[in-house]
C-alpha cells in the first residue's frame, strides 16, 4: 500500500478549514479568536518540533534519552493537569506528580515491556507512542475529577462542615463528591468504548490503516490500548484525588485556603 504523503500546498488547503471554526466564534461572540490562534500555532510549532525530535530519537533509541522525554512530558502533563482544574502547583505538584507518573508510566511499561516485548526491548517507537497516548487521556480525566471535587468542595462547604459536625470524619464527608468527581471523569470514556467502532473509528486504528496496517492489526491494537488507557485512567484519577486530599485539609479538616491557584480566585 503507498502511502499518501501531505505536501506543503495540501497542509495549507488543512489549514484554510479554520475558517469555518474562526468564523463561527467570531459569529457568536465566544472571545476565543485570539486564544485559538495562539493555541493553533503553537500545536503546529510544537507538533514540528517535536517531529523532528522524535526523528532523532527512534534512531538513537537511547533508554537514557527515552526516560528523559518520559520525565518532561511528565512535568509538562501535570502542570497543565493543575492549572487547568484550577489548583496551586506549590501545593500538589509532586503528589500529582507521583500519582500520574506511578499509573501512566506502570501501565505503559507492563504493555510493552512483559505483553509486546519488541526487539529492542525499550524500543522508542513503541515506548513514546503508547505512553503518550495514554498519558494524553489521563491528563484529560485528572482535569475533569480534580477540578469538580475541590470545585464541589467549595460550592459546598456548609454541607461538608455539617458532615463532619455531625461525627463524620474527613474521608467519610468526602466520599460523595470523590464519587461524583471519579464518575465525572470516567463516565466519557466508557461511553467512548461503548460506541467506539459503531459511531467512531479511534485515531490510532485510524492511523495504522493510513500507515498501511493490515485493519484486523490495528484493531488488535486498539483494543489493547484502549484497556491500558482505560486501566491508567482509573488509577490515576483514584490516587489523585485520594493522595492531594491528604494536604488538601488541615488537622480539623476543613479545607485549605491555599488549594486553590490564584487565577482560580
Amino acid at each position: 500500500m503507498t502511502i499518501i504523503v501531505l505536501s506543503p500546498w495540501m497542509l495549507v488547503a488543512v489549514y484554510t478549514l479554520l475558517l469555518i471554526p474562526l468564523t463561527l466564534i467570531l459569529h457568536f461572540r465566544l472571545g476565543l479568536v485570539r486564544e485559538t490562534l495562539i493555541a493553533i500555532v503553537r500545536m503546529s510549532v510544537q507538533l514540528t518540533l517535536v517531529g523532528l525530535y522524535l526523528s532523532v530519537l527512534f534512531e538513537l533509541n537511547s533508554i537514557p534519552l527515552n526516560l528523559l522525554w518520559f520525565f518532561v512530558m511528565l512535568a509538562v502533563a501535570n502542570s497543565a493537569i493543575l492549572r487547568q482544574a484550577k489548583l496551586a502547583p506549590r501545593r500538589f505538584f509532586l503528589i500529582t506528580f507521583f500519582g500520574v507518573s506511578i499509573a501512566t508510566a506502570g501501565v505503559s511499561a507492563l504493555f510493552v515491556l512483559a505483553i509486546l516485548r519488541p526487539t529492542p526491548l525499550g524500543d522508542a517507537r513503541y515506548l513514546i507512542p503508547i505512553f503518550g497516548m495514554v498519558l494524553g487521556n489521563c491528563m484529560r480525566s485528572n482535569v475533569t475529577s480534580l477540578e469538580r471535587f475541590y470545585s464541589m468542595l467549595r460550592d459546598r462547604e456548609k454541607e461538608y462542615v455539617t458532615f463532619l459536625m455531625l461525627g463524620a470524619t474527613p474521608i467519610e464527608a468526602c466520599r460523595p463528591y470523590f464519587r461524583t468527581a471519579l464518575r465525572a471523569a470516567v463516565a466519557p470514556h466508557v461511553s467512548t468504548m461503548a460506541t467506539m467502532g459503531v459511531v467512531s473509528l479511534p485515531g490510532m486504528m485510524t492511523g495504522q490503516i493510513l500507515g498501511g496496517s493490515d485493519p484486523s492489526t490495528a484493531i488488535q491494537y486498539q483494543l489493547a490500548i484502549m484497556i491500558c488507557i482505560f486501566t491508567a485512567m482509573m488509577l490515576t484519577t483514584s490516587l489523585n484525588l485520594l493522595l492531594s486530599s491528604r494536604v488538601a485539609f488541615d488537622k480539623y479538616g476543613v479545607l485549605r485556603d491555599d488549594v486553590f491557584s490564584k487565577r482560580a480566585g
